[in-house]
């Protein structure tokens, strides 16, 4: 009886052991069968090492990653740009030496995570990640950075630096900068720009000289020969309008408010007294002019800069466009909540008799119907000396011709821009859709006329 007893247990006891090892090797083939699915034809092996497989793929998987990420901040470490990473909480996790050395990084070490703007004390680099952050997409900017030095003396002696950052979105909220120096690039510019202000100001002597002389022989020689002198004094002209325009153009970039005598000013007898100075040069191609705005429309601005803009644009239209074409100038308000203008003291009372429109912005079109702008060389057409499309090219200056206002200097659009930016406004350029000519858009702040606000919205 005893036997039996014994050998029952015996059998139940096995039995139940059996039963577990099936059930414990039923539920890890459920865990493992994402990891360990070939294909239809693949051998089956035992789960225990099939398991120690996937744990030294994943192991050896792990080890190549850290590899490239060793190499990759190696490539950064090196860089001739800077680089820098941030969390999801503007913690510095990792810089190059590039970028310790720009931001003066002095108390951040290499493993320590703080804040950025505690190490770095600039609101444009800050703002630039969180824009990056929210918006999930690359951005640029370029400001003026100021270092901060904790020793007085470093405050004195380091000077501020043109920095280029651009930021990408990575994962886990966190971001990357790269930081170009864009300071040796700023000091090469200026030091071209000085280098020909010094040049154009020692030209003006000789030049004038030459004028003297060629006006001289004007009136002492007969045709032929007088025509041959009358072409060189174009030229003359033309290389002397080519220095003022480079001097004004210099002086406007340096110091472009002091250059601005401000007054109001009737934007519709602006236009139409540049339109008039070169009405002579239009009616030879038989070129209309048309204007459309509402009346009595005034700006604060300098009435000699802004003249000289108008005139350098109409002219632009006039030469580019061909016989029985059509200019147009188009100005409207583009209107914005009403606010006390700010007008300067010594201009209140002159002011007084205008509505002011505060925020309100003037818009002025200037469309021709020539050629247009290519596409390569719309970014470009404001840049100094900028040559583009031929079908573009300004015609050469004939001997009799008419206008003497304006010479082709490759200045002209330049000049009107940092005249505009002076003035607080912008201008860009476009082809216009209907007439497929060049569009230039101008917009300006201080928009005034004796109209009240209703009318224009």
């Amino acid at each position: 009886m005893f036997v039996l007893g014994f050998s029952l247990g015996l059998i139940f006891g096995v039995g139940f052991w059996v039963w577990q090892q099936y059930q414990l090797n039923r539920y890890l083939a459920q865990m493992l069968q994402p990891l360990t699915t070939r294909s239809p034809l693949s051998v089956s092996l035992p789960l225990i090492p099939r398991l120690r497989d996937e744990i030294a793929l994943v192991k050896y998987q792990g080890q190549f990653l850290q590899q490239q990420l060793r190499t990759y901040q190696d490539l950064l470490e090196f860089a001739p740009i800077g680089y820098l990473q941030v969390d999801d909480e503007n913690q510095l996790l990792w810089c190059n030496e590039q970028a310790r050395v720009m931001l003066y990084l002095e108390r951040w070490q290499p493993g320590q995570v703080r804040l950025l703007l505690e190490l770095v004390r600039s609101y444009e680099l800050d703002r630039l990640i969180e824009l990056t952050r929210d918006r999930a997409a690359q951005q640029i900017k370029e400001w003026e950075f100021h270092p901060s030095c904790e020793s007085p003396q470093a405050v004195i002696d380091v000077k501020p630096i043109i920095l280029r950052a651009t930021s990408l979105p990575l994962s886990q909220g966190q971001v990357g900068v790269f930081l170009e120096n864009r300071q040796p690039l700023q000091n090469a510019i200026l030091m071209r720009d000085r280098s020909f202000s010094d040049l154009a100001h020692e030209l003006r002597t000789p030049l004038t000289s030459i004028r003297l002389v060629v006006e001289t022989l004007q009136d002492r020689l007969d045709s032929p020969l007088k025509s041959w002198v009358d072409r060189l004094m174009l030229e003359v002209d033309r290389l002397i309008n080519l220095v003022q325009s480079w001097l004004d153009l210099t002086q406007l970039e340096n110091n472009p408010k002091l250059q601005l005598q401000r007054q109001p000013v009737d934007i519709k007898s602006l236009i139409y007294s540049a339109w008039e100075t070169l009405e002579p040069l239009a009616q030879r191609q038989q070129i209309d002019f048309s204007y459309s705005a509402p009346e009595n429309i005034w700006i604060q601005a300098d009435p000699s800069r802004m003249y000289e803009v108008f005139v350098n644009l109409l002219d632009n239209c006039i030469k580019y466009s061909n016989s029985h074409n059509k200019i147009q100038v188009e100005v409207r308000i583009i209107p914005a909540k009403l606010s006390a203008s700010k007008i300067p003291e010594n201009s209140r009372e002159q002011m007084s008799k205008y509505t002011s429109f505060g925020e309100s912005k003037l818009e002025i079109n200037v469309i021709d119907s020539g050629v247009g702008f290519s596409e390569t060389d719309l970014p470009h057409v404001f840049e100094r000396f900028y040559r583009g499309d031929t079908a573009r090219t300004r015609k050469p200056a004939e001997e009799n011709s008419l206008n003497t206002t304006v010479v082709g200097t490759g200045l002209g659009l330049a000049i009107v821009q940092q005249i505009v930016l002076a003035h607080g406004g912008s201008i860009k350029a476009m082809n216009h859709p209907k007439t497929k000519g060049a569009w230039m858009q101008i917009e300006l702040p201080e928009v005034m006329a004796n109209y009240r606000s209703q009318d224009y919205i």
